[in-house]
């Protein structure tokens, strides 16, 4: 435990978490690995145990506590072994529920926020599309209003809850000829008519539902905006720090696993009448890869606690995403190595976590994107500022 961030009470409640991960998911997750379902009634038991509030506002439900709570959620979700599961939970907590949060007035966080953290309702957040990813700006889907209502039109792909959620926050084109001013966050129920998903067959990350939702006329009332319209932009690059920053911790977490994992390994496998952690190459290589993953973690941790005193932390979250994914890739990638033709079978956990950590360096923002932006704020002085 590291005491510059983590308190006796962060500890009691990792033990508590780990805890409860053990007893009620890891019976279930080679089920929901086949079947690509995650079974309701694991979201309401983290809402029971109050996982879901941990960074939102007691009115609503929630307890909140500083972000070291989360990045005690974010870390124990990746050593149980499915990104899927945990890509479930937090893109639940952090992505849907973050911009219900930020943007939604009372009766929508009354309505949508206080069941996600209950673990009633589970939300999915679309912004990525079909003809480009990255390029947020560019986004195709529109929402003509027309009278109290807007109408959506479009299409969203790589949708983490896609297909089981309850509600989706969209982001979607109220001024087509704006550019990136003319971006809007909305907010709808699954049911709403003209909403359909197809569920996407992926490397990695089996147990999530990850979906392309399509928009064909769906007709929403117009207090179903959230925040602004035109704010959309901005209010999506504010996010994307706690998104970057999210997938850091994550990448720290994983790898950190896999080297647990590792180790324990190596101290038990014997070659040449001696434990293989004795041999030169291998413990040099094994050191060098704790090092590169202490280092992401401290600087990630860094990162929590000046996103926790409130400041605006985009290049430090985008540099977080950028290094440690790339980071808990040539750790797993290695790791699987060390444990030799035990590590490409599926019953050792090395091959799911190397089909999963290698989402990092895509999802949330590819590594080429992420570079492009540092680039421009440090060569080019480009200052990002937080929505107002």
């Amino acid at each position: 435990m590291n005491s510059m961030y983590f308190t006796e009470e962060h500890q009691l409640f990792r033990e508590s978490l780990k805890d409860f991960l053990q007893k009620e998911v890891v019976p279930h997750i080679e089920k929901w690995e086949k079947e690509g379902t995650v079974e309701r009634f694991i979201w309401k038991k983290f809402g029971d145990m109050g996982f879901f509030g941990l960074a939102y506002p007691e009115e609503y439900g929630g307890l909140n506590l500083d972000l070291f709570y989360t990045v005690i959620f974010l870390e124990e979700l990746q050593k149980i072994n499915s990104g899927g599961f945990a890509a479930n939970m937090w893109a639940h907590a952090y992505l849907a529920m973050t911009h219900v949060n930020k943007e939604g007035n009372h009766e929508i966080k009354e309505k949508y926020l206080t069941p996600s953290i209950a673990g009633d309702k589970i939300g999915c957040l679309c912004i990525t599309e079909p003809f480009g990813g990255s390029d947020v700006a560019g986004m195709r889907t529109t929402a003509v209003k027309k009278g109290d209502n807007y109408v959506i039109n479009g299409s969203k792909t790589f949708i983490t809850n896609g297909v089981y959620s309850d509600y989706l926050v969209v982001a979607a084109k109220t001024d087509p000829e704006a550019g990136h001013k003319g971006m809007s966050i909305f907010i709808m129920d699954r049911d709403t008519p003209g909403i359909s998903a197809t569920k996407l067959d992926k490397l990695g990350w089996r147990a999530s539902d990850t979906a392309e939702i399509a928009f064909d006329n769906v007709t929403i009332p117009a207090g179903n905006l959230m925040g602004e319209e035109g704010k959309g932009f901005p209010y999506i690059m504010q996010h994307f720090a706690l998104e970057r920053l999210i997938m850091g911790v994550n990448s720290h977490a994983r790898a950190e696993f896999a080297l647990d994992y590792a180790k324990q390994y190596m101290s038990e496998r014997t070659a040449f009448g001696k434990t293989i952690d004795k041999f030169q190459a291998l413990r040099h290589r094994f050191a060098e890869l704790y090092a590169d993953m202490e280092i992401c973690r401290e600087f990630n941790y860094s990162v929590a606690y000046r996103l926790d005193k409130g400041e605006y932390v985009v290049k430090q979250a985008t540099m977080s995403k950028l290094k440690s994914t790339k980071m808990a890739d040539e750790v797993i990638y290695d790791c699987l190595q060390f444990l030799g033709g035990y590590g490409y079978m599926e019953e050792y956990p090395m091959a799911r976590l190397l089909r999963d950590s290698r989402l990092g360096p895509i999802g949330g923002g590819t590594s080429e994107i992420l570079r492009e932006i540092l680039a421009k704020m440090i060569l080019d002085d480009k200052n990002y500022k937080p929505a107002t």
